[in-house]
């Protein structure tokens, strides 16, 4: 391994905690290939000692927008969106009866599809959120991303991975062909800058967290803080949704799993725990 890929990871770790393999020399280079060539950079190492200076913010950012994985489409693995509608929220709003208000957080939102899922979700739900308030918000580490996901404006490549035509014709517009996320769908979605590692705790309480398809990226130590912290930022009876592929690994105090498919994690204070039902 290179001296200057070995720095890279020690740097990209340190800032967002992202365990870049040994082996992933090739991908990093690749994908930031645009960067050395944009600053004049020969090769990695001349483009580590310009980042190691700190003297340009914007260039570090861009550093770490490339070297995140922003893979992501419309209703991904589709299970948590179902049992949302169909488990999750009613069991909530049973809870929050009194309160009519709900808050989700998408953290790791990418390029805006999951919360927009989320969103579609909740208005497919109809009238059994006649008077709810239910706020949505999405963060992510990347600015790049975020810029995306704001503007919600996707291609047809992009819009075709996950949704139906129905979702597409009941939610877009479409205008020279991309498709545009309609605003009264935006209306409850806030999208702001938040880097996982740093303390969130600020933003809470949550009723359901999704934060998935991101730990897999992260060292066990790291993985463990941010699953403690995300604990901590549920209400009483709140839901954890991680990856179709990840687990906690170890035992987070007050976190029990709800299906075998470890999508869905409870606090266990509460005297009525939310019911179980297998994905």
């Amino acid at each position: 391994m290179s001296l200057a890929f070995a720095r890279l990871r020690r740097l990209i770790g340190s800032l967002v905690g992202v365990s870049l393999g040994a082996d992933k020399l090739y991908i990093a280079q690749s994908r930031l290939e645009p960067i050395m060539r944009a600053q004049d950079c020969r090769d990695l190492s001349e483009l580590m000692r310009l980042i190691e200076r700190r003297e340009d913010e914007a260039l570090l950012q861009r550093v770490v927008d490339a070297m995140t994985n922003n893979e992501t489409s419309f209703f991904r693995d589709r299970v948590p969106f179902q049992r949302l509608k169909r488990d999750w929220l009613p069991e909530l709003m049973a809870r929050r009866a009194e309160t009519r208000r709900l808050r989700i957080w998408s953290a790791a939102c990418s390029t805006g599809q999951e919360p927009y899922s989320i969103a579609m979700a909740l208005a497919e739900m109809g009238e059994a959120l006649a008077g709810w308030s239910v706020e949505i918000l999405a963060t992510d580490v990347s600015e790049t991303a975020l810029t995306t996901a704001r503007r919600g404006v996707y291609s047809q490549f992009e819009a075709q991975r996950g949704l139906s035509i129905g979702r597409l014709l009941a939610h877009f517009d479409q205008k020279d062909g991309l498709w545009r996320i309609r605003d009264e769908l935006r209306a409850n979605i806030a999208f702001r800058k938040l880097n996982l590692l740093d303390d969130f705790s600020g933003e809470a309480p949550f009723d359901i967290v999704f934060c998935r398809n991101v730990l897999i990226y992260f060292e066990p130590a790291v993985k463990s803080r941010v699953l403690t912290r995300l604990r901590d930022t549920l209400a009483d009876n709140g839901c954890l949704v991680l990856g179709a592929a990840e687990t906690i690994g170890e035992r987070i105090g007050g976190l029990t799993p709800a299906s075998d498919a470890a999508w869905l994690l409870l606090p266990r204070p509460s005297p009525r725990p939310l019911a179980a039902i297998g994905a």
